[in-house]
């Protein structure tokens, strides 16, 4: 096992740049997962790390290492690309060992290392196989495969189930999760697919534009999001948030012309310090003397329903319920305020409370606490 850190990394393509400053560091045997939108610079990150990109600034040290302006072949590491990248006129068996052929090892050594990853992999009946006799989930598991035998200091993963369909890509993400649990290999994993981020990752990296926006287990990404980018990107549906106003002392949000109360936290801004009321759309509650939203758009997902409901030139609310309204109706909501979130409007940085009940000032905001 080997540690991986990242010391101030950029990137730049003539006047463009991709990287502005990434410092990171990983455990032994820690599984890291770098997610954000398309263009945001995950893929480059893990490009340089790979040596198939050189940083215009920085370093990258593997096992304390200087790797920076070492060739890919030297840095002891295996990637598992988006495209399976198998060669198309060997067998499966072929495939996986290709690598350790090339180092020279002895052929009963790349047979041994051979059986026992298609064992961990389950392709013991398809090692006489050639890649387009088997299924996308079957290629995955032999790039995997080719990787566990050159028993790498480092895994790196390149969004290596975006070619798949839903349903395998939710067996694939449970299967990478436990084989990268038994070899305990350092690994980062790159995917814009925030679902398969909350559930392989140890922690997170939220990247946007560049920038490093969060590094946190998944538990406090999706719990404590650190700006209103995060806010949005992570959750399934989006966090709603909506514009307002702070008053009565930072106690009350002024949204859609309803005060909103936060119960027994202060945030420590001045009365109408323009804010950003984050809730998400399962702790929206119905409330028949609350805000009425007209519903523009009812979505059915089996055993529960998104209402998607907007007030023109105002804001637009999202919720999870169990039935339905119909078109034109109006619902009525309330906001729990052990599930508000309040970001600041000029910067998108998340608010912390000045003050807060006996829970703790640990939890440190709304959400912590739950009634």
């Amino acid at each position: 096992m080997a540690g991986l850190r990242l010391d101030g990394l950029r990137k730049s393509f003539g006047d463009n740049e991709i990287l502005k400053g990434v410092d990171l560091a990983l455990a032994d045997g820690e599984m890291l997962v770098i997610v954000g939108a398309s263009g945001c610079g995950k893929s480059t990150l893990l490009r340089i790390v790979a040596g198939l990109e050189t940083p215009t600034a920085g370093r990258v040290l593997i096992d304390g290492r200087d790797v920076t302006d070492l060739d890919p072949s030297a840095r002891d590491i295996a990637m598992v690309f988006q495209n399976y990248a198998l060669y198309p006129h060997m067998s499966v068996l072929e495939n996986m060992a290709y690598a350790l052929k090339i180092r020279g090892l002895p052929r009963a050594e790349i047979r041994a290392k051979v059986d026992a990853a298609s064992a961990l992999l389950g392709l013991e009946a398809l090692l006489d196989r050639k890649p387009r006799q088997l299924s996308g989930g079957q290629r995955q598991r032999v790039a995997m495969g080719r990787a566990i035998v050159r028993d790498p200091k480092l895994f790196l993963f390149d969004e290596p189930l975006s070619n798949l369909d839903a349903k395998l890509r939710v067996q694939m993400r449970g299967e990478i999760r436990r084989l990268q649990r038994r070899l305990k290999v350092t690994s980062l994993y790159v995917t814009h697919d925030q679902v398969e981020a909350m559930t392989l990752g140890d922690r997170l990296l939220v990247m946007h534009q560049g920038v490093p926006v969060q590094l946190a287990t998944p538990t406090e990404v999706f719990e404590r999001p650190a700006d209103t980018y995060v806010a949005g990107f992570i959750g399934s549906p989006a966090m709603n948030l909506l514009p307002g106003t702070l008053g009565r002392d930072g106690t009350t949000v002024r949204v859609a012309d309803a005060d909103v109360a936060l119960g027994p936290w202060r945030f420590d801004r001045p009365d109408g310090h323009r804010v950003v009321l984050g809730i998400r759309p399962e702790h929206v509650a119905l409330d028949a003397t609350g805000m009425a939203w007209p519903v523009e758009v009812v979505e059915l997902l089996g055993s529960e329903m998104l209402v998607h409901a907007g007030r023109p030139g105002e804001a637009s609310l999202t919720l999870k319920v169990a039935n339905g309204a119909p078109v034109g109706d109006a619902i009525r909501v309330s906001f729990p305020a052990a599930h508000i979130h309040l970001f600041d409007q000029a910067t998108g940085l998340r608010i912390e409370p000045a003050l807060a009940s006996s829970r703790t000032m640990d939890a440190g905001s709304p959400e912590d606490a739950r009634t």
